[in-house]
């Protein structure tokens, strides 16, 4: 009987080391797939909301204040001769100290999805007569700073879930990332948009790229759908702007800025599920009066999340 006990002990045993080894292989065999991530997204709209959050941070360390963007955003395919199309739905901002409030004026306004720049140099096709003369849901107007990250939100956005995240036409891009540890250089490394803004960013403004690198770091599961986790990387990038807040009067901003983020697009649709982003910037403003020079630090954090329509309006703030 002690016999028998111990031969099925032993075959016990063997067979867990036999499962155990099985499924080492079949995660192993998984990793090591080629993916295809250069698919057709699927015709569905996609519902998208946007929490961007940046944080002052004083020269001692200390945070000094945070001002919080929200987008809600509705993505419908191109139809017909209808190109596709990006809706916002709703954009509130919540300035360190005050409350939350909408900017009625961009509620429902619908945009083209575009890449690159259009015949007016502006970046995505986004117009910029929009966020001429911004006001709050108070009738207060907004600051030209605020106006700008306003604005900014609709590039960040179109820029990870839509140049990051699609093949490129020229240059490398997510179609090189077929295998999970695949690190390439973006085509939009070294560039050099444009960063003008009507009347408040005057041209010559511009923003340039340090070495953006994609990764493709594994796999992940978001809204309960199989992702690609793509890591993106902005190198050692830099800006300079020139404000002009009233006539003869000019700001200059030169800086430092270095993004990195992961983006989680998924297997069978082919859409962006999540993108979180972190970003440290450094800048020194030159003001034609006195303190004459103004430094600072920001720290960014973004997250863009894919929401079903019916519980967009429910979502707990990010």
């Amino acid at each position: 009987m002690k016999t028998k006990y111990i031969i099925s002990f032993c075959t016990l045993l063997l067979l867990s080391v036999l499962i155990i080894q099985v499924s080492a292989k079949s995660g192993t065999d998984l990793l090591s797939e080629s993916f295809d991530l250069t698919g057709a997204r699927s015709s569905e709209t996609q519902y998208y909301q946007m929490e961007s959050k940046l944080i002052s941070i004083g020269l001692d360390g200390s945070q000094q204040g945070t001002d919080i963007f929200r987008l809600k955003l509705k993505w419908q395919s191109a139809v017909a001769d209808k190109p596709e199309t990006c809706t916002c739905l709703e954009f509130t901002i919540q300035l360190a100290g005050t409350d939350e409030v909408a900017i009625p004026s961009l509620t429902d306004w619908s945009y083209p999805i575009e890449p690159g720049y259009d015949e007016h140099s502006q970046v995505f096709g986004i117009d910029h007569s929009k966020f001429d003369g911004l006001t709050d849901a108070n009738g207060t107007p907004i600051p030209p700073d605020k106006t700008y990250h306003i604005y900014n939100a609709f590039i960040d956005f179109q820029s990870f879930c839509y140049t990051f995240a699609e093949p490129t036409t020229a240059g490398k891009g997510v179609q090189d990332l077929t295998r999970i540890g695949q690190k390439i250089v973006h085509a939009a490394a070294f560039t050099e948009p444009p960063v003008n803004l009507g009347s408040n960013v005057a041209e010559g403004s511009t923003y340039k790229n340090g070495e953006i690198t994609l990764e493709l770091k594994g796999l992940s599961l978001v809204n309960n759908k199989a992702c690609a986790l793509i890591a993106f990387d902005s190198g050692q990038s830099s800006y300079k702007m020139k404000m002009q807040p009233m006539p003869n009067m000019e700001i200059n901003t030169a800086g430092s800025s270095h993004y990195f983020g992961d983006i989680y697009k998924a297997l069978d649709t082919n859409w962006v599920q999540r993108v979180t982003l972190g970003e440290i910037v450094v800048s020194e403003t030159t003001l034609p009066m006195p303190p004459n020079k103004i430094n600072s630090v920001i720290e960014r954090k973004i997250v863009i999340q894919n929401v079903a329509e019916k519980t967009l309006w429910d979502q707990e703030k990010m």
